[in-house]
């Protein structure tokens, strides 16, 4: 497994803010969004690309371009809705698929509730988008529901990550890549990210 920690100064500038538990919810939504272009940017490095001839004002030049745009963009619902818009704007021609999961508060154990994904995810680079990856228990559950659709490629792309939920993961899927803004000290007793951010669903819909 691949992991790529965001060390940059926007980006904790930016995080230093959505940390802050007064931070309104429409700054809150904003700075979301403009951390999840950065995390798009990184998220893609990797992704093939090929030479193509091009006349600019002054001559014509070799440059380089993406070899295809179709990939697959899925936010695990409902927080990973808030990183989609980033992508989509970099990636409009992306197709968005949609899983819903939500952790029991008790047991802490993912549920599937809802599940809708493009075809052919074999054959294309899909992005998982969740925010926190606290217990490693949705987002493993969610790459076992890409991978059994056929999806190989997978990237998970997260805002804040605990070194549980990085040792899961590595421990279910040692062939994901990760990229994520921060990685935190710890879970707390009930599997929040500390220090964390609070709840990025309820902060984000207004939901607390």
């Amino acid at each position: 497994m691949t992991i790529h920690v965001l060390d940059h100064p926007l980006v904790h500038h930016k995080l230093s803010l959505i940390r802050d538990r007064k931070t309104p919810g429409s700054l809150f939504r904003a700075l979301i969004e403009e951390v999840g272009l950065i995390l798009a940017v990184e998220s893609t490095r990797d992704l093939p690309v090929e030479s193509v001839v091009v006349e600019t004002p002054l001559e014509r030049t070799t440059t380089l371009r993406l070899k295809s745009l179709d990939l697959v963009l899925v936010p695990v619902l409902r927080a990973g809705l808030g990183l989609l818009p980033s992508f989509l704007q970099l990636l409009p021609t992306a197709k968005v698929g949609h899983l819903g999961l939500y952790r029991d508060h008790d047991s802490l154990v993912p549920v599937p509730y809802y599940r809708n994904f493009p075809p052919m995810l074999e054959a294309r680079p899909v992005f998982v988008l969740d925010p926190m990856l606290a217990t490693g228990g949705s987002a493993s559950e969610a790459v076992r529901q890409l991978k059994s659709a056929g999806a190989v490629n997978l990237t998970l792309v997260a805002l804040l990550a605990a070194p549980e939920g990085l040792e899961r993961l590595h421990a279910d899927h040692p062939d994901l890549k990760i990229v994520v803004g921060a990685v935190d000290r710890q879970l707390n007793d009930k599997g929040y990210i500390l220090p964390g951010l609070g709840d990025a669903g309820d902060r984000l819909f207004g939901t607390a």
